[in-house]
């Protein structure tokens, strides 16, 4: 008996990630980016969680997620509560993870027809 999910093909998944570097679908991105079921943004151009600015949050709003899931890279690090609080006033959900945690939930949502969307910044 075959106990593996059969991922779906007609969306974006992230295949692989390590420091510096993540690999959704076939691409290989060595940039921050932002990715949802059908669009990646693929040079972000937030940097870090420290520089992180409401200005950065644009992108990730044009894409109308319900949940969006911050990689912060090799750990998990809050951004400032100015950033925190435009997600609370757009009544958008924020769910900050290190890298892994993040592209291992954005796989098992986005296949469960979430409207998610997964900022990763990728150091």
């Amino acid at each position: 008996m075959k106990f593996t999910l059969d991922s779906r093909t007609d969306i974006n998944l992230i295949r692989g990630y390590r420091e510096g570097e993540v690999q959704i679908n076939e691409l290989v991105l060595r940039a921050p980016c932002i990715v949802t079921a059908q669009q990646l943004v693929r040079d972000w151009q937030a940097r870090s969680v420290s520089t992180l600015a409401l200005a950065d949050l644009e992108q990730i709003f044009a894409l109308q997620p319900d949940v969006v899931l911050l990689g912060t890279g090799p750990r998990q690090i809050f951004p400032e509560r100015v950033i925190r609080q435009a997600f609370a006033a757009r009544k958008v959900g924020l769910e900050v993870m290190d890298l892994g945690a993040a592209c291992r939930t954005y796989n098992i949502l986005v296949q469960e027809e979430r409207q998610v969307a997964a900022a990763l910044l990728l150091t």
